[in-house]
């Protein structure tokens, strides 16, 4: 089967993929012979430096309370950064000058600076001009970094999944009388979402993993910063890299895996009708079969 943009393979490109595959499955179990062969030379699998996550004290005074405040900082940004992400980029898209051309410059602004920058400039901010406490000023920092930069480049994902549908649409709703709010509220928002879901959960991952900015440059006490002192504490420094990589791998796994379920899900609500009928209800109403009249004949 070809489509627009993909052509099945035939039998000679399907054995060179299977040829590719089999080559690529050799390099990467060399690859981890390798690594196993460097962590052990280097007594990095010795069981003492393994045992301590065995332990309930390692995972709840380090790791699951630094996973907490990650998770934490995670959500409120996303919270804050969705909305945020849409309202400008909708109001990129007004027949407003006045608000078009601000949202404009706040948007490209903030996606033009490091998050890490915004994140250190925020912390300065409220050091010298507010009266949060010691403890609070990294995560609000990291919040506002997050926030600031992601929802900037949200209204980018928000702007070109509206543009990317047909002019048609809202056309159509013009000629039917709707003004240009509800024509974006009800038509152009809803069928966006769908197409705009793979880019913002792309984002949403992003927002998770660079809540360890914060750890590294602010002392924030998320799962990478508790995980030094993890380290410190039982002298075992790559082990601890490695299952926190894992625990980043999992969480971003969960939420990758939700937003497919959510999209096909999505989509799957989208192509029904929406009514079920009884056959009762079908005898008894012929016209309510799509393609017929009240006489059962088919159009």
């Amino acid at each position: 089967m070809s489509s627009v943009l993909y052509d099945a393979p035939g039998p000679r490109a399907k054995r060179r993929n299977v040829l590719l595959s089999i080559l690529f499955s050799v390099l990467l179990a060399l690859l981890l012979w390798w690594m196993w062969e460097k962590m052990d030379d280097k007594n990095q699998l010795e069981w003492a430096l393994w045992e301590p996550f065995t332990t309930s004290q390692a995972w709840t005074t380090y790791l699951l309370p630094g996973l907490a405040n990650t998770m934490k900082a995670a959500a409120l940004s996303m919270v804050i950064a969705l909305p945020l992400g849409a309202f400008l980029g909708i109001s990129r898209m007004s027949d407003h000058r006045w608000v078009r051309v601000p949202a404009g410059v706040v948007v490209e602004f903030f996606r033009s600076i490091p998050v890490l920058l915004l994140m250190l400039f925020a912390f300065e901010v409220y050091v010298r001009s507010t009266d949060i406490s010691s403890e609070d000023r990294p995560m609000y920092a990291v919040v506002t970094g997050l926030v600031l930069y992601n929802a900037s480049v949200l209204a980018e994902v928000v702007r070109a999944g509206i543009l990317a549908l047909p002019k048609g649409q809202t056309e159509a709703a013009f000629a039917i009388g709707l003004r240009k709010g509800q024509t974006m509220t009800s038509i152009l928002l809803p069928q966006a979402v769908t197409a705009m879901l793979p880019a913002i959960v792309s984002q949403l991952v992003v927002i998770v993993k660079d809540t360890a900015l914060g750890g590294v440059m602010l002392g924030f006490t998320e799962l990478l910063n508790a995980r030094s002192t993890l380290a410190a504490n039982y002298a075992n420094v790559v082990p601890s890299f490695i299952v926190v990589a894992l625990i980043f791998i999992v969480v971003n796994f969960i939420l990758t895996s939700f937003a497919s379920w959510l999209e096909a899900r999505l989509r799957r609500s989208k192509r029904g009708t929406g009514a079920v009928l009884a056959p009762d209800d079908v005898e008894d109403n012929p016209a309510a079969i799509p393609g017929s009249y009240g006489t059962g004949q088919a159009v």
